[in-house]
């Protein structure tokens, strides 16, 4: 920078590449195969519907389509949103609803609205590393609440009140949790959502797996106990297509207006063209016979992925296979680092994410994420016998003497 005339704000050193994404750039390099990203199966676009909408969209409404629209977002798409959600058990009108350009959008808009340089933000341990990253330019001061395999746990909800006064929300997934694919059973929503009352903590539900679960399907939402005290977010990505970029924020009617103006400061409005195709492709019900068949394929994946885990990593080796979602959390045996094991693992053909990104203190560098999503089963069992054969030769040349 010392031959720049410019002058980077002081926010812009929390601003940190994604591994995840760095990681990306490395497996488009031909023959590795990819346990990193957490991208949807492009085998699970619907395509043919995509553009059936579009050439109907063009058709009937084509210059209200590529012209501006409202920042809210498209009327009829907000009113779906609302519909589904009560039907699900929320308490939402079409006002609550504004359209955002992915779900990571939603983020940073519940940053700029709530988080000042300073203030305490709770989230999970592990949580998601593309919530760290949308929160920290806002200069929040993170706060880890301590959880098990069935989320973040009560008592260190309760005890926020002492280690982090004036918290001004808890970020949390209640469903398949990215990294972890954990889902929080109905006993454990109860007692979060007490445990937040309790203390008068705000709770900001993330949501964009909650449709892929494979056997039954996940309690009601956090939103559904404590709906004005709750921030819902929600995603087209993972049931339609993420190139579309459209997700949504489900907000208390007194968060809306500032919502909308930093939406408004943001990007003026989410394209009213990609709204208008989502609209036409979902309103008669597409969804219903379409979410099944990604169940389907992942769940095949999953049981995929569970086999190979069991078959190729070392002894000590701790995961759970998940209920739904996209993600395996494995924790590595004693002497294990997954960052420092990253390279030799790509150099043999497969990549993963190294777990300690998803930490916002104190990271656990024995964990890893893999994505079960974009190989087939024989793919999956491939990869996973290359990533044991670089922990094996690992856990080889550890226990090998030095040489005099």
């Amino acid at each position: 920078m010392s031959n720049t005339p410019w002058t980077l704000a002081q926010r812009a050193a929390r601003m940190n590449p994604s591994i995840i994404r760095e990681i990306l750039k490395v497996t488009e390099q031909p023959g590795i195969l990819s346990l990193a990203g957490g991208l949807p199966s492009p085998d699970t676009f619907p395509i043919e519907a995509m553009r059936e909408a579009t050439t109907k969209v063009l058709a009937d409404t084509p210059r209200e389509a590529l012209q501006y629209a409202s920042s809210e977002g498209y009327g009829p798409l907000r009113e779906w949103v609302a519909a589904t959600l009560n039907a699900r058990g929320q308490r939402v009108t079409a006002d609550q609803v504004l359209i955002t350009t992915g779900s990571q959008q939603g983020l940073d808009l519940v940053g700029k609205v709530l988080v000042d340089a300073g203030a305490p933000v709770a989230v999970e341990t592990p949580t998601y590393l593309g919530a760290l990253q949308a929160f920290a330019p806002y200069e929040p001061i993170f706060t880890g609440v301590a959880g098990d395999h069935l989320g973040p746990l009560p008592e260190a909800i309760s005890q926020l009140r002492h280690d982090a006064p004036g918290c001004r929300f808890m970020y949390v997934l209640p469903n398949f949790q990215n990294p972890t694919g954990r889902v929080m059973p109905e006993a454990r929503r109860q007692a979060v959502v007490a445990a937040a009352q309790g203390i008068n903590l705000p709770l900001v539900e993330d949501n964009p797996y909650g449709d892929l679960w494979f056997d039954q399907e996940p309690p009601p939402s956090l939103s559904s106990r404590w709906a004005e005290g709750t921030i819902y977010l929600g995603s087209f990505s993972k049931v339609l297509a993420p190139g579309l970029r459209l997700g949504y924020v489900v907000a208390p009617p007194a968060l809306m207006p500032k919502f909308l103006q930093a939406k408004q400061a943001a990007d003026l409005h989410t394209p009213g063209f990609n709204q208008r195709v989502v609209h036409e492709v979902i309103r008669n019900g597409f969804l219903d016979q379409h979410i099944p068949t990604i169940r389907a394929l992942y769940k095949a994946q999953r049981d995929a992925m569970a086999t190979a885990l069991q078959q190729h990593l070392p002894a000590g080796s701790e995961w759970q296979a998940p209920e739904g979602g996209m993600f395996f959390w494995v924790r590595l045996p004693a002497g294990f680092h997954a960052m420092a094991l990253l390279k030799s693992a790509v150099a043999a053909g497969v990549a993963y994410v190294p777990g300690e990104a998803f930490y916002a203190h104190q990271p656990d560098v024995r964990t890893m994420r893999l994505s079960f999503v974009t190989l087939t089963p024989e793919q999956i069992g491939h990869a996973v016998a290359l990533l044991g054969g670089v922990l094996r030769k690992h856990q080889t040349e550890e226990l090998q003497p030095d040489t005099p």
